[in-house]
């Protein structure tokens, strides 16, 4: 039997159905928000967790025209009453902002009138509406008007009222109230407020927001989905039909990512069942109301790589679709307290904070506890258990956020140790001098001013590698020395070697954790490991003539310096 393919980057649902791509059914969303109606729903959760293609899901059983055996044999087909009375029944406008952004509030608004001019494009039926006035046909003409360039050519005024004026346009001709989907509805106040326009901004979409979904006649319904919960007060003033939809309600939460039982369906239909507790330890964790989801976009990432190499490895695939700097931005704005926090919560440990889901962008950077607040909200932590006196619980929610934060710590690290150069050419320059008292006490020194782990349930080797990155970093900033790692080198692979090429020094570095603080053992270890597998072998193959030797042994935040001061040929 031929399998259906994975659905990789594809948010439409009509091609999913038709192009024989395996799908997740998650038509239960339609059903529940028929039920349980809400004139504006807004459903805010993590990027990659399937917002999109529910969007698109949306628009293709409300849409007139649409093809309802795009639905046979899902959740929502035995429902046939929901189906007869709404299936195919309503004009839908449809649009993302994802797209919306520039250097400067002209340019960002020139992708709003694109996004919006291209929708209203889709119904040049109404040029020729014999239910719209020759004003609203001239009106409609003027909206999806473009110059030479292409450039849509709207006003200013006419792109506050757009969606107004098209759902109202849409009412008229087929006589039928409008359905309106905005998907991404916050990103072009997150690209304002990192460009410097939001005031601008904020009150361009407030306008077109507030003119559509308020006192809007013409509106049957609209979902609107994104990141971040924007207050009331800034962006939804005097909405007072606005339902919301968070990662913390139980209501909508099976919809949006992936649930276990759906994650093990689809490993049994692939033939990756042995593949289920992995999987589970990279992607699950995240908590939406009271259950448990998979990030969708890892797990079918993961079984793409491995159809095609059924040996392959976890990745972190969420990492790559957008930038983590957020994480970082919060780490450097770290006090002391945060920073044992944040050390306490990689360590596999968990914290309670007071979690505000309602801010403005302007909110986030101006309180460290708004920061904790926005990384529950966009993924990076996610919540253990139920909430104690307005207090919730927070943990890392898995392996590949877990590998996040380090990678960021270590950059932060970095950009910090290139602050005092001086110090770090001291602390570089005591491994030519042999200075082991000197690399002892630097090493002690940026160990305490970064975040260790110390995680038992973290195996050997992970701690090994965070120090060993550390050193990297060091050694890295350093003109003229080229830095192997895990190079292979005699009989094994070195943790670090380093030649100096203008006074031909090599340096070979073999890092231990010192599990217990046993640092006596570890150093004696590493220092055995490099004369056993010879590993000066390759830097005097290059013409090192001067070689040190040195174990480094580490246990949270101390280390212990050994200097085997090794041969001159």
């Amino acid at each position: 039997m031929i399998k259906s393919r994975l659905p990789m980057g594809i948010e439409n649902f009509k091609e999913i159905r038709t192009q024989g791509f395996y799908y997740i059914d998650k038509t239960g969303l339609i059903r529940d928000l028929l039920e349980n109606f809400s004139k504006v729903n807004l459903f805010t959760r993590p990027r990659r967790f399937g917002k999109t293609l529910n969007m698109s899901m949306l628009k293709s059983f409300f849409e007139i025209g649409s093809d309802s055996a795009l639905f046979d044999g899902l959740v929502i087909s035995e429902r046939k009453e929901l189906c007869e009375e709404y299936s195919g029944k309503f004009p839908v406008v449809s649009i993302t902002l994802k797209s919306v952004s520039g250097r400067t509030f002209e340019e960002a608004k020139a992708m709003l009138r694109r996004v919006l001019g291209r929708e209203a494009m889709r119904f040049q039926f109404l040029l020729q509406s014999a239910s719209l006035t020759a004003a609203e046909r001239s009106q409609y003409e003027a909206m999806v008007h473009t110059d030479k360039t292409g450039a849509f050519t709207m006003s200013d005024e006419l792109l506050r009222d757009s969606l107004l004026t098209i759902s109202r346009f849409l009412q008229k001709h087929y006589e039928q109230n409008t359905v309106i989907l905005i998907d991404e509805y916050d990103v072009p106040l997150d690209k304002a407020y990192q460009s410097g326009y939001y005031d601008d901004m904020l009150e361009l979409i407030r306008n077109i927001f507030g003119n559509v979904l308020k006192t809007n006649d013409s509106l049957q319904f609209a979902v609107l989905t994104g990141c971040l919960r924007i207050s009331k007060e800034s962006i939804f003033t005097g909405l007072n039909n606005l339902n919301v939809y968070t990662v913390k309600d139980v209501q909508y939460n099976e919809y949006f990512g992936f649930t276990d039982a759906e994650v093990r369906q689809m490993l049994k239909y692939y033939g990756f069942t042995e593949k289920y507790d992995v999987i589970r330890e990279w992607y699950n964790g995240y908590r939406f109301g009271a259950l448990s989801i998979y990030c969708p976009w890892d797990v079918v990432s993961y079984c793409h790589a491995l159809k095609m190499q059924p040996s392959m490895s976890p990745q972190n695939y969420w990492v790559n679709t957008s930038s983590n700097d957020i994480v970082r931005r919060f780490i450097a704005r770290a006090d002391a307290t945060a920073r044992d926090e944040i050390e306490n919560l990689i360590n596999g440990g968990r914290i309670q904070k007071m979690i505000h889901q309602e801010l403005t962008y302007r909110d986030l950077d101006s309180d460290l506890d708004n920061l904790w607040s926005l990384l529950f909200i966009t993924g990076y932590l996610t919540q253990a258990g139920k909430d104690e006196e307005e207090q919730t619980t927070l943990v890392i929610p898995n392996r590949e956020i877990h590998w996040i934060y380090i990678q960021q710590i270590r950059k932060w690290f970095q950009d910090e140790t290139k602050k005092d150069t001086q110090k770090l050419e001291s602390f570089c320059r005591a491994f030519i001098e042999n200075d082991v008292a000197a690399i002892e006490k630097e090493f002690t020194s940026y160990l305490r001013k970064t975040i260790s782990i110390r995680d038992t349930s973290a195996k050997k080797e992970m701690k090994e590698n965070f120090y060993h990155g550390i050193l990297l970093g060091l050694f890295g900033n350093m003109s003229g020395w080229k830095v192997r790692s895990n190079a292979e080198s005699g009989d094994g692979y070195c943790d670090i070697s380093i030649e100096i090429e203008e006074q031909e020094i090599g340096i070979v570095i073999e890092l231990k954790y010192a599990e217990n603080a046993a640092f006596e053992t570890a150093c004696r270890e590493a220092i055995k490991q490099i004369h056993a597998r010879n590993y000066e072998e390759v830097l005097t193959d290059d013409g090192m003539t001067d070689i040190r030797k040195y174990a480094i042994a580490c246990y949270k935040k101390r280390c212990k310096v050994v200097a085997d001061l090794g041969m001159n040929i």
